[in-house]
């Protein structure tokens, strides 16, 4: 794996408190190339996100997405809890 095959996953607010850390990194690999994919993996590796499926927030490099969107090596991926008015 070379650095060039990594993604990276960024966490906020609630979400890195579940996941334990504000980023993380993944390879990349040929198959799962969809950002439906990539929360799937982040979802086997911190299964508590994942009771969240459906109502977080998701970017790709600074810009939402729906899980449709391909994702390419060095793209930065957030995660966010939904945006809570008061």
């Amino acid at each position: 794996m070379s650095v060039s095959d990594e993604i990276t996953i960024l966490f906020f607010s609630l979400f890195r408190d579940l996941a334990g850390t504000e980023k993380m990194s993944l390879s990349l690999s040929t198959e799962d190339r969809s950002l439906g994919d990539i929360v799937d993996q982040v979802y086997a590796e911190i299964p508590g996100l994942e009771k969240w499926d459906g109502k977080m927030l998701l970017a790709v490099n600074h810009e939402y997405a729906n899980r449709s969107k391909e994702i390419q090596a060095g793209d930065e991926i957030a995660m966010m809890p939904p945006v809570q008015g008061g």
